[in-house]
């Protein structure tokens, strides 16, 4: 295999098969195979981005970790290896590119899937995974670290697979395809949106009637948003903070801004941590049941004044400015844990500061006129996926296991679905948390 230099100095992998062939990685502990055969990369496909090669050796551990708590998706693997209900099919995944997305790929390609990864956000791209994916055989296009136009490229190489399946995360991939690539939406059969964010985009598009295929809202279904919202998001944000800052919870004043199901789950574990906490919201009904659940209530530019700790949960642009920045404490933490890094309006931080510095890897420190230092953490990203590892494996199980089911509905139900947004059928929620429960040993009624 021929290796050049690419973009920013990352290694592209030339000379690649087109034909199918077992791959058979040993763990370097227990020998034990992580997977067997997928299929081998499409005709015409361009070279693969891969920053680190040299560390593929540790993607696949990390991939077999994840393997082995993933009991959900390692049932899956096993049914599409003798049904291979995605034979023929390109399927383009676009989700956090780290072990728990590759296992999703590598279920796909397992099913007979010709599959092409590419990453969601460049802060949450691990390029060790990248390379294992990049030896298993995939096409991978995506890089730690790089600008959001190299992320738009890297999305634009994925495409080139033209995908008859989209695995969307925040709706890029699909907003892509209704706009400057449409040219790939020809042979679409439909797209599973992970998140809040891209479902929301997803129905603001089909009520405009401008939406050219179905869209399955995979955040909608009990066992994502049960598990995925409230018990990933809840114990991956606080494990990425306490990671970065090596700062204790208990006794602190913290402030969740958005009280959906994942800003719900924030202040679920936090407060079990001991800390005092506070809600913002704009919808009543959202700030009343935080009211009723014990939590304080209040106005963000108030909150801002109490707080040792701010994490935005909104899904909305600039929730955080320069009011809010100047009405802060000394020593807060500034966090974001919704989609989309423009929560916290970053560039106005930057203009007001006098001073910044680095404090430790991932909180980045400015001082405002008024003297007081007010930490970033993660440079306003995604927190849990930039300064952590993300969702805890056992949670993206359930989430994965719908995504996998729901673009085999889209295989087998295409004809009959109309462009538009549609839930995620009862009867696939239903049959992931059985299977949920079987993998933990409990039996109900």
């Amino acid at each position: 295999m021929q290796l050049t230099k690419g973009a920013k100095g990352a290694d592209i992998h030339k000379g690649c098969t087109e034909k199918g062939a077992d791959i058979h990685i040993q763990s370097s502990q227990n020998n034990a195979i992580i997977m067997g055969t997928v299929q081998f990369k499409t005709k015409n496909m361009r070279p693969n981005i891969v920053a680190s090669p040299e560390k593929a050796a540790a993607g696949h551990q990390k991939i077999d970790w994840v393997r082995r708590n993933m009991p959900i998706l390692r049932q899956l693997e096993s049914e599409f290896r003798q049904q291979q209900p995605f034979a023929g099919k390109r399927v383009l995944v676009c989700v956090h590119l780290e072990a728990k997305t590759a296992r999703l790929a590598l279920v796909m390609a397992t099913g007979g899937a010709q599959v092409a990864v590419t990453g969601s956000n460049p802060g949450s791209t691990k390029d060790d995974i990248v390379a294992a994916l990049d030896a298993q055989g995939l096409h991978v296009y995506a890089r730690h670290g790089a600008s959001l136009a190299e992320m738009r490229e890297h999305m634009g190489f994925a495409l080139e697979i033209h995908p008859h399946l989209v695995i969307d995360d925040g709706g890029d991939i699909v907003e892509l395809l209704h706009g400057s690539h449409s040219d790939f939406c020809t042979d679409v059969m439909g797209a599973c949106e992970e998140t809040t964010t891209g479902v929301m985009r997803a129905r603001e598009r089909a009520q405009a009637g401008a939406l050219a295929f179905p869209v399955m809202l995979i955040n909608g279904a009990r066992c994502k948003y049960l598990f995925d919202n409230v018990h990933g998001t809840g114990q991956s944000v606080w494990d990425a903070m306490m990671r970065s800052t090596n700062l204790v919870l208990a006794g602190k004043t913290i402030t969740i801004v958005g009280f959906g199901w994942c800003g719900r789950g924030c202040a679920l574990r936090a407060a079990g941590l001991g800390a005092k906490m506070i809600v913002c919201e704009v919808d009543a009904v959202k700030a009343a049941d935080a009211a009723m659940t014990g939590y304080q209530v209040m106005p963000l530019l108030e909150a801002c004044e109490k707080s040792d700790i701010v994490l935005t949960v909104t899904g909305v642009r600039g929730t955080l400015g320069s009011a809010h920045f100047e009405a802060m404490k000394d020593g807060v933490l500034i966090a974001n844990a919704g989609h989309f890094r423009n929560e916290i309006d970053v560039d106005a931080l930057q203009e007001l500061a006098v001073e910044h510095a680095p404090m430790r890897e991932n909180v980045h420190g400015y001082q405002m006129p008024g003297g007081q230092w007010l930490h970033l953490i993660g440079d306003g990203n995604i927190v849990n996926i930039a300064c952590a590892d993300g969702h805890p494996a056992e949670i993206m199980d359930t989430s994965f296991a719908l995504q996998a089911l729901n673009a085999r509905y889209l295989i087998e139900h295409h004809a009959a679905l109309p462009p538009g947004v549609y839930e995620v059928p009862e009867e696939i929620d239903q049959q992931v948390a059985r299977m949920k429960l079987a993998s933990m040993h409990i039996s109900i009624d």
